[in-house]
């Protein structure tokens, strides 16, 4: 059991693991949004969005709403937004750890 946990972890990150999925977290953590919508704020093709999201709603990271012909995607648990504003805030004090001892080197 405790190898299937892990094994399902890798395959959350790896999910996760992409920019552009990132982008689409970042821009839906405010709420849902239309593939059209995610398309002008990402600015990129309607076809990469929609890739992606089929990749983000297949690990239950996204989830939708059907609102006539429009498709509303949002964050399946709030959870993931948190899992990646953590991980961002341990990238931003690494690149300041790395400023620091750059400026420690100089001197």
């Amino acid at each position: 059991m405790k190898n299937e946990v892990f094994e399902l972890q890798a395959e959350i990150c790896k999910t996760l693991a992409n920019p552009k999925r990132l982008e689409i977290i970042a821009a839906l953590k405010e709420g849902e949004l239309s593939v059209g919508e995610l398309v002008e704020r990402l600015e990129i093709t309607k076809a990469n969005v929609s890739q992606h999201l089929a990749v983000l709603r297949q690990r239950k990271v996204v989830k939708t709403r059907r609102d006539g012909v429009n498709i509303f995607y949002s964050i399946n648990n709030p959870k993931i937004i948190e899992a990646c504003s953590l991980m961002k805030a341990v990238l931003l004090e690494q690149i300041e750890e790395g400023e620091k001892l750059a400026k420690r080197i100089k001197k």
